[in-house]
């Protein structure tokens, strides 16, 4: 009997061609400014059009600076370039821009679900790897290249090889403190950044359903950072009341008929998978990165591990050496330079409220700079509404604008060489964060936790 990925997959495909990869439609397109410009301005030099305009979208959010009082200047050089260019092809193209000063500008993946653009059973791509975040409402979203945008834009469609499939079952009750951020990290750390290889990865059991949809979005988010090809969830009634009213959402009687349709929106009890993984998270305690990759995680009490023979030992070493770290040295107490919290992964409004519970009347501690940018200006507005900015304010941190800030270093903005730096964010690349930076990923708790602290601390 199929799975959901089965049923969005066959409700989307329209031919398979003689190699055998299968010609998919896709509902929704979402460009951003930094590559944006460039599949639209490659369609039009073709002499093509965008298929269906009022299905594509893009924002302002890679590129732009995050200070207050922002504009098309930016600190990213070449900044300024891709935001202009992106708007006037936006224009030209009849597309819908979510741009600096609209109210609805953000994050990618924050703005097209709060929008309701993304919608159960719909097929949606961007020119960007973290895609799979809005997979979390029981869409099948992927990210693809600036050529397969264009393509996409031009027919509606791509041609894609089918995935293998894979089910994610955790089990158990997550203890108090602990996140959607730790399930995914503990998973990746379990199996591999290369755990989930090229699949359509469902997330289910009781501890997904159990998460609110912004936390889902988080899970679904580092699908990415385990290899996946997609991530989703299988949409439910907390699904169906979070999205009920968004802008994009259907109406009424539409409603109703969308909400009929979307029932039929999971794997049946017979579904086969290529793959199943199961983790009971009933132990699962809050997770911070040792290394240069998200599989190099581990509970806040364990110690930096040895080699353990899995990779590369020259790997290992390399982290170690990048990281300043050394085996059986603990994380917690690591004294820090600065923390962030932001990104497509944590930036939501409940993350922001989770954190600043944490951070409520104490200080962060001397030395340690501290940065909130919130995933989307309607966050920005529900968290100001609710005073958060004030407590943050208060504490120490800088509030920010909207926008993908300093989760990435492209030559604007960044941290310093050999700072460390704890994050809210999906990555810790080498440099990730600025040229020589050294990033810790974690939960928005337990980076307001050692951003008070000054030092690497659980909430």
């Amino acid at each position: 009997m199929p799975s959901l990925f089965d049923k969005l997959w066959d409700r989307h495909a329209i031919a398979t061609t003689e190699g055998g990869a299968t010609i998919i439609a896709i509902d929704r397109i979402f460009l951003h400014e930094r590559t944006g410009a460039a599949a639209l301005n490659s369609l039009a030099a073709a002499g093509r059009s965008v298929i269906d305009p009022a299905r594509a979208f893009a924002a302002m959010d890679h590129i732009v600076d995050t200070l207050p009082g922002r504009s098309d200047v930016t600190t990213m050089p070449g900044g300024t370039a891709f935001i202009r260019e992106t708007r006037a092809a936006c224009a030209a193209a009849g597309i819908t821009l979510f741009d600096i000063g609209d109210p609805q500008q953000g994050i990618v993946h924050v703005v097209s679900p709060e929008l309701g653009i993304v919608l159960p059973g719909l097929t949606l791509v961007a020119p960007d790897s973290h895609t799979c975040t809005q997979g979390a409402v029981g869409a099948l979203a992927w990210g693809i290249g600036s050529s397969e945008a264009e393509h996409a834009l031009a027919t509606g469609t791509l041609r894609v090889m089918r995935p293998p499939t894979m089910r994610v079952t955790f089990t158990g009750t997550l203890p108090p403190g602990v996140t959607a951020k730790d399930m995914a990290l503990a998973l990746i750390a379990a199996h591999g950044a290369a755990g989930g290889q090229g699949h359509a990865i469902e997330f289910a059991g009781p501890a997904v359903t159990a998460l609110a949809m912004e936390a889902r979005m988080t899970l679904c988010n580092m699908a990415t950072e385990f290899a996946a090809f997609a991530g989703f969830i299988a949409p439910d009634a907390v699904t169906f009341d979070w999205l009920q009213g968004r802008r994009y959402a259907p109406q009424g009687a539409l409603w109703d008929r969308a909400l009929a349709d979307w029932q039929d929106l999971r794997s049946d009890a017979d579904a086969v998978f290529d793959r199943e993984i199961s983790l009971d998270v009933s132990t699962l305690a809050p997770m911070v990165s040792w290394g240069t990759s998200p599989a190099q995680s581990l509970p806040l009490g364990q110690p930096v591990p040895a080699f353990s023979g899995s990779g590369s030992r020259a790997a290992h070493d390399k982290a170690l050496a990048y990281m300043g770290l050394a085996e059986g040295q603990s994380l917690a107490g690591l004294p820090i330079d600065a923390a962030f919290i932001g990104s497509c992964t944590n930036s939501r409004l409940s993350d922001l409220e989770r954190a600043a519970a944490v951070v409520a009347g104490r200080q962060v501690a001397p030395g340690v700079r501290a940065i909130i940018v919130p995933g989307s200006s309607a966050v920005k507005r529900a968290a100001e509404a609710k005073g958060l900015d004030a407590i943050f304010r208060a504490a120490g941190f800088e509030w920010r604008e909207s926008g993908c800030s300093m989760c990435f270093f492209a030559g604007g903005e960044s941290f310093g060489p050999q700072q460390r730096v704890i994050s809210s964010t999906n990555r810790n690349f080498e440099s990730r964060q600025g040229p020589g930076t050294r990033t810790h990923i974690a939960s928005p708790e337990t980076v307001a936790a050692s951003a008070i602290a000054g030092r690497i601390s659980a909430a």
